[in-house]
Protein backbone atom coordinates (compact mmCIF):
# COMPACT_ATOMS: atom_id res chain seq x y z
CA UNK A 1 0.00 0.00 0.00
CA UNK A 2 1.23 3.58 -0.77
CA UNK A 3 -0.05 6.88 0.56
CA UNK A 4 0.57 9.67 -1.14
CA UNK A 5 0.10 13.41 0.67
CA UNK A 6 -1.04 16.52 -1.28
CA UNK A 7 -0.61 20.38 -0.04
CA UNK A 8 -1.67 22.82 -1.56
CA UNK A 9 -2.74 26.45 -1.43
CA UNK A 10 -5.81 28.66 -0.15
CA UNK A 11 -7.54 30.69 -2.61
CA UNK A 12 -7.77 33.19 0.34
CA UNK A 13 -4.09 34.20 0.54
CA UNK A 14 -2.62 31.47 -0.79
CA UNK A 15 -1.24 30.00 2.79
CA UNK A 16 0.06 26.46 2.18
CA UNK A 17 -2.23 23.99 4.29
CA UNK A 18 -1.04 20.29 4.48
CA UNK A 19 -4.30 18.74 3.93
CA UNK A 20 -3.59 14.70 5.21
CA UNK A 21 -5.28 13.52 2.21
CA UNK A 22 -4.11 9.98 1.23
CA UNK A 23 -4.73 8.03 -1.94
CA UNK A 24 -4.30 4.32 -1.35
CA UNK A 25 -2.71 1.97 -4.20
CA UNK A 26 -4.24 -0.81 -2.44
CA UNK A 27 -5.18 -4.24 -3.98
CA UNK A 28 -7.97 -5.95 -3.44
CA UNK A 29 -9.19 -9.69 -3.17
CA UNK A 30 -12.69 -10.71 -3.44
CA UNK A 31 -13.21 -14.08 -2.37
CA UNK A 32 -16.33 -15.82 -2.93
CA UNK A 33 -17.10 -19.44 -2.15
CA UNK A 34 -19.63 -21.17 -4.11
CA UNK A 35 -21.87 -24.57 -4.46
CA UNK A 36 -24.34 -24.96 -7.34
CA UNK A 37 -24.86 -20.92 -7.57
CA UNK A 38 -25.80 -20.90 -11.28
CA UNK A 39 -28.54 -18.77 -10.94
CA UNK A 40 -27.07 -16.02 -8.19
CA UNK A 41 -23.09 -16.35 -9.31
CA UNK A 42 -22.97 -15.29 -12.84
CA UNK A 43 -25.46 -12.37 -11.96
CA UNK A 44 -22.87 -11.28 -9.25
CA UNK A 45 -19.74 -11.68 -10.92
CA UNK A 46 -21.31 -9.59 -13.98
CA UNK A 47 -21.90 -6.73 -11.36
CA UNK A 48 -18.52 -7.26 -9.83
CA UNK A 49 -16.46 -7.16 -12.97
CA UNK A 50 -18.31 -3.76 -14.16
CA UNK A 51 -16.85 -2.30 -11.27
CA UNK A 52 -13.65 -4.13 -10.50
CA UNK A 53 -10.10 -2.93 -12.31
CA UNK A 54 -6.90 -3.41 -11.88
CA UNK A 55 -6.49 -2.34 -8.05
CA UNK A 56 -8.79 -5.40 -7.60
CA UNK A 57 -8.91 -9.14 -8.08
CA UNK A 58 -11.92 -12.12 -8.18
CA UNK A 59 -11.19 -15.16 -7.16
CA UNK A 60 -13.82 -17.89 -6.88
CA UNK A 61 -13.47 -21.31 -4.86
CA UNK A 62 -16.35 -23.82 -6.55
CA UNK A 63 -16.73 -26.76 -3.63
CA UNK A 64 -17.76 -29.13 -6.43
CA UNK A 65 -20.84 -27.73 -7.99
CA UNK A 66 -22.47 -29.99 -9.55
CA UNK A 67 -25.38 -28.28 -11.71
CA UNK A 68 -23.93 -25.52 -14.63
CA UNK A 69 -22.25 -22.94 -12.03
CA UNK A 70 -18.96 -23.83 -13.81
CA UNK A 71 -20.34 -23.37 -16.93
CA UNK A 72 -22.41 -20.59 -16.55
CA UNK A 73 -18.77 -18.32 -15.41
CA UNK A 74 -16.68 -19.31 -17.54
CA UNK A 75 -16.30 -16.06 -19.60
CA UNK A 76 -15.48 -13.96 -17.13
CA UNK A 77 -12.39 -12.79 -15.70
CA UNK A 78 -11.95 -14.02 -12.64
CA UNK A 79 -9.53 -16.64 -11.14
CA UNK A 80 -10.84 -20.12 -10.65
CA UNK A 81 -9.91 -22.45 -7.83
CA UNK A 82 -11.69 -25.67 -6.85
CA UNK A 83 -11.62 -27.00 -2.97
CA UNK A 84 -13.80 -29.44 -0.58
CA UNK A 85 -17.21 -28.45 0.37
CA UNK A 86 -17.50 -25.87 3.24
CA UNK A 87 -16.89 -22.06 3.45
CA UNK A 88 -14.16 -22.36 6.07
CA UNK A 89 -11.83 -24.52 3.82
CA UNK A 90 -13.03 -22.62 0.57
CA UNK A 91 -12.41 -18.95 1.93
CA UNK A 92 -8.90 -19.79 3.02
CA UNK A 93 -8.30 -21.20 -0.08
CA UNK A 94 -9.09 -18.44 -1.75
CA UNK A 95 -6.87 -16.28 0.66
CA UNK A 96 -4.56 -18.68 0.14
CA UNK A 97 -3.89 -17.32 -3.68
CA UNK A 98 -5.03 -13.85 -3.13
CA UNK A 99 -2.37 -11.44 -4.24
CA UNK A 100 -4.08 -8.58 -2.61
CA UNK A 101 -3.41 -5.76 0.31
CA UNK A 102 -7.23 -6.66 1.54
CA UNK A 103 -8.95 -9.77 1.75
CA UNK A 104 -12.81 -9.25 0.79
CA UNK A 105 -15.17 -12.25 1.47
CA UNK A 106 -18.05 -12.04 -0.04
CA UNK A 107 -21.05 -14.98 -0.34
CA UNK A 108 -22.42 -15.25 -4.02
CA UNK A 109 -25.94 -14.27 -3.39
CA UNK A 110 -25.13 -10.89 -2.02
CA UNK A 111 -24.48 -7.54 -3.93
CA UNK A 112 -22.38 -5.09 -2.22
CA UNK A 113 -22.61 -1.03 -2.61
CA UNK A 114 -21.20 0.63 -5.87
CA UNK A 115 -18.64 2.37 -3.84
CA UNK A 116 -16.86 -0.88 -2.28
CA UNK A 117 -13.62 -0.45 -3.70
CA UNK A 118 -13.98 3.31 -2.15
CA UNK A 119 -15.37 2.24 1.23
CA UNK A 120 -12.71 0.19 1.88
CA UNK A 121 -9.83 1.44 1.58
CA UNK A 122 -11.48 4.84 3.25
CA UNK A 123 -12.05 2.45 6.32
CA UNK A 124 -8.56 1.44 6.02
CA UNK A 125 -7.35 4.79 6.02
CA UNK A 126 -9.14 5.74 9.23
CA UNK A 127 -7.50 2.92 10.80
CA UNK A 128 -9.57 -0.32 10.66
CA UNK A 129 -8.13 -3.18 10.00
CA UNK A 130 -11.61 -5.27 9.05
CA UNK A 131 -15.12 -4.65 8.48
CA UNK A 132 -18.67 -5.39 6.81
CA UNK A 133 -21.39 -3.57 5.74
CA UNK A 134 -24.89 -3.49 7.60
CA UNK A 135 -27.33 -5.69 5.89
CA UNK A 136 -30.11 -5.42 3.85
CA UNK A 137 -32.56 -7.79 1.39
CA UNK A 138 -33.64 -8.26 -1.66
CA UNK A 139 -37.35 -7.94 -0.15
CA UNK A 140 -39.35 -5.36 0.94
CA UNK A 141 -41.12 -7.56 3.57
CA UNK A 142 -41.57 -5.79 6.94
CA UNK A 143 -39.94 -8.43 9.57
CA UNK A 144 -36.31 -8.64 7.44
CA UNK A 145 -36.31 -4.88 8.07
CA UNK A 146 -35.89 -5.78 11.98
CA UNK A 147 -32.88 -7.50 10.76
CA UNK A 148 -31.35 -5.06 8.68
CA UNK A 149 -32.03 -2.16 11.60
CA UNK A 150 -30.04 -4.60 13.87
CA UNK A 151 -26.81 -4.89 11.58
CA UNK A 152 -25.63 -1.29 12.81
CA UNK A 153 -24.99 -2.55 16.49
CA UNK A 154 -21.48 -4.05 16.66
CA UNK A 155 -22.96 -7.23 19.37
CA UNK A 156 -22.04 -10.71 17.87
CA UNK A 157 -25.59 -12.07 17.13
CA UNK A 158 -26.10 -9.00 14.92
CA UNK A 159 -23.00 -10.49 12.23
CA UNK A 160 -23.25 -12.85 9.88
CA UNK A 161 -21.46 -13.92 7.16
CA UNK A 162 -23.86 -12.39 4.43
CA UNK A 163 -22.93 -8.86 5.74
CA UNK A 164 -19.58 -9.80 3.58
CA UNK A 165 -15.83 -8.97 5.46
CA UNK A 166 -12.96 -6.88 4.93
CA UNK A 167 -10.01 -8.09 6.60
CA UNK A 168 -6.03 -6.80 5.88
CA UNK A 169 -4.28 -10.26 5.03
CA UNK A 170 -1.53 -9.90 7.06
CA UNK A 171 -4.39 -9.80 10.14
CA UNK A 172 -5.95 -12.67 8.64
CA UNK A 173 -2.86 -14.56 8.28
CA UNK A 174 -1.94 -13.64 11.93
CA UNK A 175 -5.06 -15.03 13.30
CA UNK A 176 -5.01 -18.19 11.53
CA UNK A 177 -8.01 -17.71 8.95
CA UNK A 178 -11.21 -19.16 8.90
CA UNK A 179 -10.89 -22.35 11.45
CA UNK A 180 -10.08 -25.48 9.82
CA UNK A 181 -12.58 -28.17 9.90
CA UNK A 182 -15.63 -26.14 10.58
CA UNK A 183 -18.76 -26.37 8.71
CA UNK A 184 -20.88 -24.46 10.20
CA UNK A 185 -20.76 -20.55 12.08
CA UNK A 186 -17.23 -20.35 10.63
CA UNK A 187 -17.15 -16.43 10.22
CA UNK A 188 -18.66 -16.09 13.88
CA UNK A 189 -15.32 -17.47 14.87
CA UNK A 190 -12.85 -14.63 13.20
CA UNK A 191 -15.82 -12.03 13.99
CA UNK A 192 -15.77 -12.68 17.34
CA UNK A 193 -11.48 -11.81 17.29
CA UNK A 194 -11.91 -8.78 15.50
CA UNK A 195 -14.61 -7.63 17.36
CA UNK A 196 -12.83 -7.95 20.62
CA UNK A 197 -9.18 -7.07 19.69
CA UNK A 198 -8.86 -4.83 16.27
CA UNK A 199 -10.35 -2.27 14.79
CA UNK A 200 -13.69 -3.47 13.12
CA UNK A 201 -15.79 -1.09 11.21
CA UNK A 202 -19.78 -1.66 10.36
CA UNK A 203 -19.54 1.04 7.21
CA UNK A 204 -23.36 2.77 7.30
CA UNK A 205 -24.00 1.32 3.68
CA UNK A 206 -26.39 -1.95 2.89
CA UNK A 207 -25.48 -4.81 1.14
CA UNK A 208 -27.66 -6.66 -0.49
CA UNK A 209 -28.39 -9.79 0.14
CA UNK A 210 -31.21 -13.21 -1.21
CA UNK A 211 -34.33 -13.55 0.96
CA UNK A 212 -34.25 -16.94 -0.54
CA UNK A 213 -33.81 -18.72 2.60
CA UNK A 214 -36.64 -16.66 4.31
CA UNK A 215 -39.13 -17.50 1.27
CA UNK A 216 -38.11 -21.29 1.43
CA UNK A 217 -39.04 -21.46 4.84
CA UNK A 218 -40.64 -18.33 6.95
CA UNK A 219 -39.13 -15.88 9.01
CA UNK A 220 -39.82 -17.02 12.69
CA UNK A 221 -38.57 -20.20 11.68
CA UNK A 222 -35.14 -18.92 10.00
CA UNK A 223 -35.02 -16.53 13.26
CA UNK A 224 -35.71 -19.55 15.99
CA UNK A 225 -33.03 -21.99 14.03
CA UNK A 226 -30.29 -19.37 13.96
CA UNK A 227 -30.58 -18.76 17.61
CA UNK A 228 -30.56 -22.44 18.36
CA UNK A 229 -27.64 -22.80 16.59
CA UNK A 230 -25.50 -19.22 17.99
CA UNK A 231 -26.25 -21.05 21.42
CA UNK A 232 -25.32 -24.40 20.10
CA UNK A 233 -22.02 -22.71 19.54
CA UNK A 234 -21.57 -20.64 22.51
CA UNK A 235 -22.30 -23.94 24.83
CA UNK A 236 -19.12 -25.78 22.99
CA UNK A 237 -21.20 -28.21 20.31
CA UNK A 238 -19.32 -30.09 18.17
CA UNK A 239 -19.56 -28.73 14.29
CA UNK A 240 -21.47 -32.07 12.90
CA UNK A 241 -23.99 -30.98 15.55
CA UNK A 242 -24.99 -27.73 14.86
CA UNK A 243 -24.75 -28.25 11.27
CA UNK A 244 -26.83 -31.46 11.08
CA UNK A 245 -29.92 -29.47 13.81
CA UNK A 246 -28.86 -26.83 10.71
CA UNK A 247 -30.50 -28.67 8.08
CA UNK A 248 -33.38 -30.78 10.00
CA UNK A 249 -34.41 -27.04 11.15
CA UNK A 250 -34.75 -25.41 7.61
CA UNK A 251 -35.12 -25.98 3.64
CA UNK A 252 -32.39 -24.82 1.89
Amino acid sequence: MKAIFYTTFSLKGFSLYRLGLYIWAMKISIIIPVLNEEEALPKLLKYLTSLVQSTAEIIVVDGGSTDDTLEKIVDFPIQLLHSKAGRAVQMNTGAAAATGDVLYFLHSDTIPPDTFLEDIPEAIKEGHDSGCYRLGFNSNAFLLKINTYCTRFRFLWCRGGDQSLFIKKELFEKLGGFPKGYIIMEEYFLIEKLLKNHHYKIIPKRIIASSRKYEKNNYLKVQLANLIIFNMNRLGYSQQKMYDAYRWMLKF
